[in-house]
């Protein structure tokens, strides 16, 4: 049987081909800084590389000495973003649940500062090379690590807390996003469905109370509560898990 002579090839991304050399006209910093100003003011879907040129006033080929494509500049924005992100270190004043607490708001007020993100997280390749994202994953293990979970569990444990914190984030960042389109603030819009939910929950007794239950709070309340419970629910279980390795030791 014939062998294929072919090797495998590397996956594309920004983090696993050499940097080009820097231009004083024009560096890569700068192409982020100013793509991030882009996607901020007018999301995903107006970001090219001729209209990131044109605001740089360059030309789209000066942009590929530094970037091979959009993709690696989105993943080169994402890791930009995840630098902003406020992971503390576990202290005398400050235990990993509080601190884990506060990574998470963290993650929350990036995605929705920045909600073109919650449409690009899938996009991003290899964003896990990226050093902000790996210094922070570290700065989190040690987190978590510091409660008493070690080895693979500790990454589970990592993973678990921060999978729901993104899937919220993320999807409040996209209904945000959603309602900013729309022209109105999210109490109008909430209102301008108020007789559509009536009517749909009208047989719907357990959604009508759900519905009920938070009637006189802001929906930047109840987006809070919501997160945080979810939050504080994961976390409890974290810390019953912990229980359970002591008594097993």
């Amino acid at each position: 049987m014939a062998t294929s002579d072919k090797s495998p090839q590397p996956i594309a991304s920004v983090w696993t081909r050499p940097r080009a050399k820097q231009r004083e006209q024009l560096s890569r910093e700068q192409i982020v800084a100013e793509a991030v100003l882009l996607l901020d003011a007018d999301g995903i879907e107006s970001l090219s590389m001729r209209k990131l040129g044109t605001r740089l006033g360059a030309g789209a080929t000066s942009l590929y000495r530094h970037v091979a494509n959009k993709d690696e500049l989105i993943e080169l924005v994402v890791d930009e973003i995840y630098g902003e992100l406020e992971v503390p270190a576990v202290s005398a004043e400050l235990d990993w649940r509080s601190a884990t607490v506060r990574s998470a708001y963290s993650v929350r007020s990036m995605a929705i500062r920045h909600p073109w993100m919650a449409s690009v997280l899938g996009q991003v390749g290899l964003v896990h090379l990226g050093p902000n994202v790996m210094r922070m994953t570290e700065r989190l293990a040690d987190v978590i690590s510091s409660a008493g979970f070690a080895g693979e569990e500790a990454d589970l444990a990592l993973s678990a807390v921060f999978s729901y914190v993104i899937g919220y984030a993320t999807s409040e960042a996209a209904q945000l996003s959603l309602i900013a389109r729309s022209g109105l603030s999210e109490q109008e819009w909430i209102e301008s469905l108020t007789d559509a939910s009536a009517q749909a929950t009208e047989n719907l007794p357990r959604l009508r109370e759900g519905r009920d239950n938070y009637r006189g709070r802001t929906p930047d309340q109840i987006r809070g509560e919501k997160f945080d419970y979810g939050l504080q629910r994961v976390l409890d279980g974290l810390e019953f898990r912990l229980g359970s390795l002591r008594t097993e030791d």
